[in-house]
């Protein structure tokens, strides 16, 4: 009986659901609460405002690895690499 009633709901609440068309989709969500919560709040926005993840914030996640890149963020970070050239550098789909 409690299987078929939250199958119940589980089928009223997909119904429910409005039709989310393309231009009103966005990324949000359990997504963005992980990319916030792993890279922080400006990768989060980014993220959500329709940009992907760099390949050195994934390497961050890599025990160890991570290291590696951190330092070659700091690096960069050193050296006044500002977003319009790592943007020119990497194109406008990460910055």
């Amino acid at each position: 009986m409690k299987k078929w009633l939250a199958g119940l709901l589980v089928g009223a609440a997909l119904l429910s659901t409005p039709a989310i068309t393309e231009a009103q989709q966005q990324r949000g969500g359990i997504g963005g609460f992980l990319v916030g919560c792993c890279f922080g709040v400006r990768t989060a926005g980014e993220f959500n405002a329709g940009k992907d993840l760099h390949f050195r914030e994934w390497a961050r996640l890599i025990p160890y690895v991570g290291v590696v890149f951190a330092i070659w963020d700091g690096i960069d970070g050193a050296q006044n690499v500002t977003t319009s050239q790592l943007q020119q550098s990497y194109g406008t789909q990460y910055y």
